[in-house]
């Protein structure tokens, strides 16, 4: 019975966390047009933290109960999952075209991140205050950035599914319920799943880093998951691409930036094969970007081969 009620909890954190940052989200989106916020500013920053709300509010919670491994393999996980699995998956489905500005600054931040979380793990295995708050400034530092290259280029103007998200305008007190509501199931949502991985793996004699860095990775991704996989349908290749390259760098600043500064966060289970994984796959993306200017079907079933052999490396070494 006990069994039956955490598998029903685990699913049921799963949905609060997809659908609790897509109304946070929304929510959020409403608000900011109502108080004439720039859309550009809008699509950078609150948009790109609600898709990597679930990550954050799984991570802060793993942190404060003590789970480092669970945290900080969440992340790792995550990002190996988000190039691997979800661009793998996106490619197959259609070959995505890749922009020269991606090339020139968000590849290169992403694969700094990664470097230097590789950097901090191996100073005290895990993330102290002083570390974190390093990582959040390189996420205010990139954030303002991108926002002050994007208005001096004057790009030309969002995706249409960007568009229509930022279009979108709810009557004010509607606009804070569905914030209050998306916020609440992210929360909620975390606190369920957390449950569940740790019970799963107290069940099957895994330990908590390998479901932080599986169950649990692929668990919070959904949303990007889900976001790259529609882009990639409707040929929206910016949307699948910059979807995961900046969630990838929004998991490590961000939320590795966050957590730690509340509870600093040690995770003596995440081997330096997870950490390395993660800063070789962010290294790849490089020449499989830049050799044709796109991810073809080809290199998409290579990432999904290397991410099928990764995680049946992780399983059989448990």
């Amino acid at each position: 019975m006990e069994i039956m009620l955490q598998i029903l909890g685990g699913i049921a954190g799963v949905a609060l966390l997809y659908y609790g940052a897509e109304y946070l989200i929304r929510g959020g989106v409403s608000i900011a047009n109502k108080l004439k916020i720039p859309s550009l500013i809008i699509g950078l920053t609150l948009v790109a933290f609600g898709t990597s709300a679930p990550e954050l509010f799984v991570s802060i919670d793993a942190a404060l109960k003590g789970t480092g491994d669970i945290s900080i393999g969440n992340v790792v996980g995550s990002n190996i999952c988000n190039i691997a699995l979800i661009l793998g998956v996106s490619a197959t489905i259609s070959p995505l075209a890749v922009q020269l500005q991606m090339l020139k600054l968000d590849l290169p931040v992403m694969v700094l991140s990664a470097l230097a979380l590789l950097i901090f793990y191996g100073f005290s295995q895990g993330v102290e205050r002083w570390q974190a708050a390093i990582l959040f400034i390189g996420i205010l530092s990139y954030t303002g950035l991108r926002i002050f290259l994007a208005r001096k280029e004057e790009s030309h103007g969002s995706d249409n599914e960007e568009e229509e998200l930022l279009k979108s305008s709810y009557p004010l007190w509607l606009s804070l319920l569905l914030c209050i509501g998306g916020l609440a199931g992210v929360t909620f949502g975390s606190k369920l799943f957390v449950a569940f991985a740790i019970f799963l793996a107290k069940l099957c004699n895994v330990s908590e880093a390998v479901i932080g860095l599986t169950v649990v990775a692929v668990g919070t991704s959904l949303p990007e998951l889900a976001t790259s996989v529609v882009a990639a349908i409707k040929k929206e290749n910016d949307i699948a691409i910059g979807n995961v390259v900046g969630s990838n760098i929004f998991n490590i600043l961000c939320i590795l930036g966050i957590a730690p500064l509340i509870s600093p966060i040690h995770s003596p289970g995440i081997s330096w094969i997870d950490m390395c994984m993660m800063v070789a796959l962010s290294l790849l993306l490089y020449p499989l970007m830049r050799f044709g200017m796109k991810i073809g079907r080809l290199k998409g079933a290579f990432l999904l081969i290397v991410y099928l052999a990764y995680t049946t490396w992780l399983v059989i070494n448990v």
